[in-house]
């Protein structure tokens, strides 16, 4: 029988993935040029993302040495190395490949992050999560109101038009929070107590006098003898104050930023 004429002919490329993206590979494939077989001109975004890195964890490309764009077409014999976003390293000279950062750090957190939301939020940011939220609401939302996606699920970078995302490594809540304030540097961004953690709507403060006319029910009788200062959910109208675990909270935001002087903080944590 005789071979088809008409078959497709297979390239191969070699890639090579460096620092955290090889996050996203088998042990085999990483920190080593590798090769990877095709058929067609496919984009250079089409390949990264069907070996398995996500896009928007990619900030340069480089093929042969070259710096390249997402659209970049492959044809055999490449060496392409992939670089994920750089933070502090000037690479102005070459293609920036994702988007350029957003103006106010905004997060949605998909299902399965739902302790890290909260944990955000207690740092000020504004962190929107629902535990019913689908893939594609999640990049709309994103789209439209400029939030970064922080997700556990790889999948959700299949969509094209997502712009900004990070995909989450670890397991533990806590490891999870280090993790996204390192990645994304937002060591000095904090404003701690300013948001409900249970809502994400913003705090405001509130005279212990109005507070006892709205809300007669809301704070225990000890509360009030023993405190001044109260705030109130603009959303859910749940009341914080500054209770007793306060200085735990105070002195865990500390590490954080790597400062001993945590005195920015705004006095709240207990809530009703």
């Amino acid at each position: 029988m005789k071979d088809d004429q008409h078959a497709p002919i297979l390239r191969t490329a070699y890639f090579r993935f460096y620092e955290e993206l090889n996050d996203f590979l088998p042990q085999g494939q990483r920190k080593v040029f590798f090769p990877y077989s095709f058929t067609g001109k496919p984009s250079v975004k089409d390949t990264v993302e069907a070996i398995g890195v996500p896009h928007t964890e990619i900030d340069l490309i480089l093929v042969d040495g070259e710096s390249v764009g997402f659209d970049f077409n492959l044809s055999g014999g490449e060496h392409i190395s992939v670089y994920p976003v750089f933070e502090a390293l000037d690479i102005s000279p070459v293609i920036h490949l994702r988007a350029e950062p957003l103006r106010e750090t905004k997060f949605i957190v998909d299902v399965n992050l739902g302790r890290l939301a909260q944990k955000l939020r207690l740092l000020g940011f504004d962190a929107l999560y629902r535990n019913d939220f689908l893939d594609d609401e999640i990049v709309d939302i994103s789209l439209k109101e400029k939030r970064i996606i922080l997700t556990r699920d790889r999948g959700i970078f299949k969509f094209n038009n997502v712009t900004h995302g990070y995909w989450v490594r670890n397991h533990n809540t806590r490891k999870q929070l280090t993790e996204v304030i390192n990645r994304l540097q937002l060591e000095n961004s904090f404003h701690p107590f300013t948001r409900c953690s249970h809502c994400n709507q913003q705090l405001q403060p509130i005279d212990k006098e109005e507070l006892i006319e709205r809300y007669p029910q809301h704070v225990p009788r000890d509360t009030l003898k023993y405190f001044d200062k109260f705030w109130v959910c603009s959303g859910c109208d749940k009341i914080y104050w500054q209770g007793s675990h306060y200085q735990r909270i105070e002195k865990w935001i500390g590490k954080l930023t790597s400062r001993e002087d945590a005195q920015k903080t705004t006095d709240t944590y207990n809530s009703r």
